[in-house]
């Protein structure tokens, strides 16, 4: 996007292509802000993002995450941030009953499954002294948000109906984060750490709450867990979720925020 530094918007897009998918930053004030403060902003973000893909990535092979995982170097010798994320797995595996579970990968451990959430919500932090009043940003369907279009005002985020991806399911009101599981754009890419299999129990499922690294793994755990991981999730505070079967119909936790639109 070219931009003069006197330029002012109310709101503003970036788009970034790294880590195999799409990263879109979306920008919202509307009382208006600069779009040079923007673009130095973003480009902050931007540099978190090719940096995690360097550090995570599976397919690059002298990434420090692809090193470890061949045993080429100890858990001491990779960055810190890989003992974060790999610290984090632990939490989220223990908090979802083993549903969600990064060691049960036949090819060694692969925490990229919550990567993508937790660098999203890890880069909110570029935005949280500007330069606009709300920030959403859309790592491939999983989402944080930081504020909200209007002073006190929620962000309300679409979540796809997976029979027919380009319609709208429901629209969730979302104060913190929200992440999206599903097959309708990857196939059956989810693994069921009981089964060992790719075997799912719903057709999409959708966690909000306040980190997207804790409601990305919870919506992976909803899909191969099925109704034992909605019971789980019920008596987690703050992470509320939302499954939706192949039929159509939805089964939501008690305070999970949506008003349906599927016909």
């Amino acid at each position: 996007m070219r931009s003069t530094a006197h330029e002012r918007v109310t709101v503003w897009h970036h788009r970034l292509d790294v880590m195999g998918t799409v990263i879109t930053t979306s920008l919202f004030d509307d009382e208006g802000f600069s779009v040079a403060d923007a673009e130095e902003v973003a480009a902050e973000s931007d540099r978190w993002f090719h940096n995690v893909d360097d550090t995570f990535s599976t397919w690059k092979p002298e990434s420090p995450l692809s090193r470890l995982r061949r045993g080429e170097v100890r858990l001491d010798d990779v960055p810190a941030d890989i003992r974060t994320v790999l610290e984090l797995c632990r939490h989220t595996r223990t908090m979802t009953g083993g549903w969600f579970d990064p060691w049960a990968a036949h090819d060694g451990v692969d925490p990229t499954g919550l990567v993508k959430g937790w660098s999203a919500q890890e880069a909110l932090r570029h935005f949280s002294s500007g330069p606009a009043r709300g920030v959403i940003i859309n790592a491939a369907g999983d989402i944080a948000t930081l504020g909200g279009p209007t002073a006190g005002e929620a962000f309300r985020i679409g979540i796809a109906d997976p029979r027919h991806p380009e319609q709208l399911w429901g629209v969730a009101e979302v104060r913190g984060a929200i992440a999206t599981s599903g097959l309708y754009e990857r196939g059956r890419h989810l693994w069921n750490p009981r089964t060992g299999t790719t075997e799912v129990a719903f057709a999409s499922a959708s966690v909000s709450g306040p980190d997207l690294a804790i409601a990305d793994a919870w919506a992976t755990a909803l899909m191969v867990g099925g109704e034992s991981a909605f019971e789980r999730l019920e008596g987690t505070p703050n992470y509320e979720g939302l499954a939706i079967r192949d039929d159509g119909s939805g089964a939501s936790t008690s305070g999970f925020q949506c008003n349906s639109v599927s016909s």
